[in-house]
């Protein structure tokens, strides 16, 4: 009998990374909750209790004191690390155009969106080699696409915001480098983007359900065998 497989979501007390927790629980992975806050960590640990095995940390990915200490965390009682989906992220309301976002606006969501990820990544790295068939995914957004970015013809050629759409595709490279680099492991690293989901990060003026938005980083965080890919619904591997 395979061994359960163990899996960190970052930012995962509340929205989508809250609802890929619990269709990863649903899959019978055991789940541990990443959250900034510790109280509201605990307060998706209680929400998901019921549904499978589940652990919470507290987990700020610009934090490298918060970084080491859940890297230590997860080696101490776990051993390994099977799964890593890299969901935390911002949006920063004074992003805007080029010529006009604010620039602490762009600093902060740059060193959330990309270099906290790097930072959480790197320090998961050592845990996930020890897995079988390591899996990591990161969200991303179609907002992160040069090719779509660029397209006049594109519904995301109007959504102009240096910052988060910078901090996407550099999330893009990432996904694309780490894959080259770990392509003799057998980790598969994946960019999704889940699709324009109603959570907090947009006021809830998305178009589809936490639930809906989950399933394709749940499906590539269990199934996928294609490293460095980036694939947005419906199931479609979009040019970079």
């Amino acid at each position: 009998m395979a061994a359960q497989r163990i899996a960190l979501v970052t930012g995962a007390n509340k929205g989508i990374g809250l609802e890929i927790a619990r269709q990863l629980m649903q899959a019978g992975v055991q789940v541990i909750i990443g959250a900034r806050d510790n109280a509201r960590g605990q307060g998706a640990l209680d929400t998901l209790r019921a549904e499978g095995r589940v652990d919470a940390i507290q987990l700020d990915i610009t934090d490298v004191s918060s970084i080491t200490a859940a890297a230590e965390h997860i080696r101490q009682k776990y051993g390994r690390l099977d799964i890593l989906v890299n969901n935390a992220g911002i949006f920063d309301s004074a992003d805007a155009p080029p010529a006009t976002a604010s620039l602490d606006a762009v600093r902060r969501v740059m060193e959330t969106n990309f270099i906290g990820t790097l930072a959480i990544t790197q320090a998961m790295l050592p845990l996930i080699r020890l897995a079988e068939k390591g899996r990591i995914v990161n969200l991303s957004s179609s907002l992160g696409s040069l090719t779509l970015n660029g397209d006049p013809d594109s519904p995301y050629y109007s959504a102009q915001y240096i910052g988060y759409n910078a901090s996407k595709a550099a999330l893009n490279m990432l996904t694309v480098q780490l894959a080259e680099e770990l392509k003799e492991s057998g980790i598969v690293v994946t960019s999704v983007s889940p699709g324009f989901v109603k959570s907090d990060l947009n006021n809830h003026t998305g178009v589809i359900s936490t639930q809906e938005g989950a399933r394709l980083p749940v499906h590539y965080a269990l199934q996928s065998e294609k490293s460095g890919l980036f694939v947005e619904p419906p199931d479609t591997i979009t040019p970079w």
